[in-house]
């Protein structure tokens, strides 16, 4: 039986995921009217749109990556956390994360030259920060794939000898 401890967790990670898709859903919402209402100038135009484009674009596997989260926290919460399910989330969980990152790096040549226009040299600093961001989250993925996959097959050992 779990502790009153342990379901509080589980429910403050839910809620933390699913505070982490509003900001991102309404952001994206509210861009678009306004984007469609007001344009961006001509001059801005071929730099902003590609950035533009990328941001929406790496939305969707945000959104895929909180959602495999929010089923490995249904999983752990069901004591199948050292499974093949979880394993398969935090797969999923990596490759987005790597995407991210990676359409992060292909609007960064943008995001340089909207600095270099506009003068403001901390927008590239402020860009890499999704990019490391999301290598971090690859790498902890990764390295809790390598910890459950071990768990497992300590799991299997152990039942084989009993």
């Amino acid at each position: 039986m779990r502790s009153f401890y342990e379901k509080n967790i589980d429910i403050f990670l839910k809620a933390a995921i699913i505070l982490l898709d509003i900001p991102v859903l309404s952001l994206g919402i509210m861009g678009l009217f306004l984007l469609v209402n007001y344009p961006a100038s001509p001059e801005f135009a071929p730099i902003l749109y590609p950035i533009i484009i990328g941001l929406y674009l790496s939305a969707i596997p945000y959104f895929i990556a909180l959602y495999q989260s929010f089923k490995l926290i249904n999983y752990i919460d069901k004591d199948v956390s050292f499974s093949e399910l979880s394993n398969h989330s935090l797969n999923k969980i990596k490759w987005c994360a790597m995407i991210i990152s990676g359409l992060y790096v292909l609007i960064l040549p943008f995001i340089a030259d909207l600095a270099q226009m506009d003068d403001a040299p901390g927008l590239i600093l402020m860009a890499l920060v999704p990019i490391f961001a999301s290598l971090v989250i690859t790498v902890f993925a990764a390295l809790l794939q390598r910890i459950f996959k071990e768990a497992r097959d300590i799991k299997s050992e152990n039942d084989l000898t009993v």
